[in-house]
């Protein structure tokens, strides 16, 4: 009986799986591991190696007020360990973190992160009962009453919240977005993007089937590399060679259709350039959701690879975390979701948006052209919008409308030159108009063709 009792006080009942993802939770997220560590003990793994660690990674936590990479903490228990005589501790260990670092499993992760809480929650909840009688008998009451209340609050998220007159200094502090710059000079300049898409931000961009919206996407991830910043790009669409080989063709300049021929160009030019590193990943149309995503992205930060953008080609044909009636409904929460994403691990993601049918014929697409759900725009931090007419694509004459911006101005269009050999989109001048002003030129452009029209008739007669 007493074996049992001392058994439910432990993760050992949920089994070894569940306790090693217990661990992989730490380590690949912050937040949740700073809630863990009001409540949880390492004495409540039974598997040795597995406390050991996280009475490493909590020490560690507690003295330097963060918490370490996993490059590190195998660092740290290396030294650790050579001061161990204990050769299946160190064996265990050894195998564990290699096996979480290659082949890392997160399925059910999220499961096992609100399971292990609550258990942690309600052991000192337990605990402080337990402690509670003692004091009772020595009519301790207020201690009782301080006692159980702490014990109610741990583990709940850090953050009270902003406290106005207390944080006041907070607010007169200049805080850099850290912003991925799109490589568009007049998108990226202090009154439009202020430098690009920051942290936890949304970017969308919305057009039509073959005016280039996946070309968009490329250029962007393009941009950060050539800064140095890491990149994780996911296809619904295409295969992860074509999305590579559209990045070859960006970065090189050599066109899409002549890459595969030029091997030796290629790598040479990647030799002598200083680039983040690219991540693509394919998933099949309607297989992938935002928790597929969210799971890919942990497997990669237990390797090492921390992206500093993400690229979803596209959401609109992701899949929904729930079932409804209304597609828009189902479209709204997967903007949401990815919204949320963005701000949970603290990176701009960039995706793109499906134009209707009324649009494809449009000098200008809006917000009211985005396919299906409306509500995508209400989510997203900035929205973008490419149109080109068929009558265009031969000359690669586009225009560029900033329907909606968080960080600056919107309603500006910019006449751009979008090179889909190349997957290059270029600003032609830093000229920017409004929309009004684009619909009086373009009025006045009909007019001008219809006068000229109307001259070659009386000629010809």
């Amino acid at each position: 009986m007493q074996e049992n009792q001392e058994s439910e006080a432990l993760f050992k009942q949920y089994g070894r799986s569940f306790q090693e993802k217990v661990f992989q939770g730490l380590i690949t997220d912050h937040i949740w591991a700073a809630q863990m560590s009001e409540v949880m003990i390492s004495s409540y793994f039974d598997l040795k190696y597995l406390a050991f660690l996280t009475d490493k990674y909590f020490k560690y936590h507690s003295k330097y007020k963060c918490f370490p990479t996993l490059q590190l903490l195998i660092t740290i228990i290396k030294d650790e360990l050579r001061e161990t005589q204990d050769g299946v501790l160190k064996e265990q260990i050894v195998e564990y973190l290699s096996r979480i670092r290659n082949s890392p499993d997160m399925n059910d992760i999220a499961y096992v992160k609100e399971k292990s809480l609550d258990f942690c929650r309600k052991q000192a909840l337990k605990d402080a009962l337990e402690k509670s009688v003692e004091l009772i008998g020595s009519n301790k009451y207020d201690a009782v009453v301080d006692l159980m209340r702490k014990a109610v609050s741990v583990g709940l998220p850090t953050s009270v919240g902003h406290d106005f007159f207390e944080d006041a200094e907070a607010r007169f502090v200049k805080i850099s977005r850290n912003a991925c710059p799109t490589g568009l000079d007049a998108l990226d300049e202090k009154s439009v993007m202020n430098g690009g898409l920051g942290k936890g931000e949304l970017g969308v961009v919305v057009a039509n089937t073959g005016v280039g919206k996946s070309h968009f996407l490329t250029a962007m991830g393009s941009e950060a590399l050539r800064r140095g910043k890491n990149v994780v790009h996911y296809t619904f669409e295409l295969t992860e060679t074509a999305v590579g080989i559209r990045y070859d063709s960006n970065l090189t300049g050599i066109p899409s259709n002549e890459v595969q021929d030029s091997k030796e160009e290629v790598l040479k030019h990647y030799k002598e350039s200083e680039l983040g590193k690219l991540i693509i990943k394919e998933y099949p149309t309607g297989a992938a959701s935002v928790n597929t995503i969210r799971n890919h992205l942990e497997k990669l930060s237990l390797r090492g690879i921390v992206p500093h953008m993400v690229i979803i080609d596209y959401a609109d044909i992701m899949r929904s975390s729930r079932e409804f009636d209304a597609l828009r409904l189902e479209l709204k929460l997967i903007y949401e979701e990815l919204r949320n994403l963005a701000m949970e691990k603290s990176i701009p993601i960039w995706t793109a948006s499906q134009a209707n049918r009324d649009s494809a014929n449009s000098d200008v697409v809006g917000l009211e052209n985005m396919s299906e759900a409306y509500g995508k725009a209400m989510v997203a931090d900035i929205v973008l919008s490419l149109s080109r007419k068929a009558s265009e694509k031969a000359t690669g004459q586009g225009r560029l409308f900033v329907a909606k911006n968080r960080a600056g101005k919107d309603g500006i269009l910019f006449p751009v030159h979008i090179d889909t050999a190349r997957s290059t989109i270029k600003i032609l001048d830093d000229a920017e108009l409004t929309l009004q002003e684009a619909m009086t030129q373009n009025e006045n452009g009909k007019k001008k063709k219809l006068h000229e029209k109307w001259k070659e008739v009386i000629n010809g007669k």
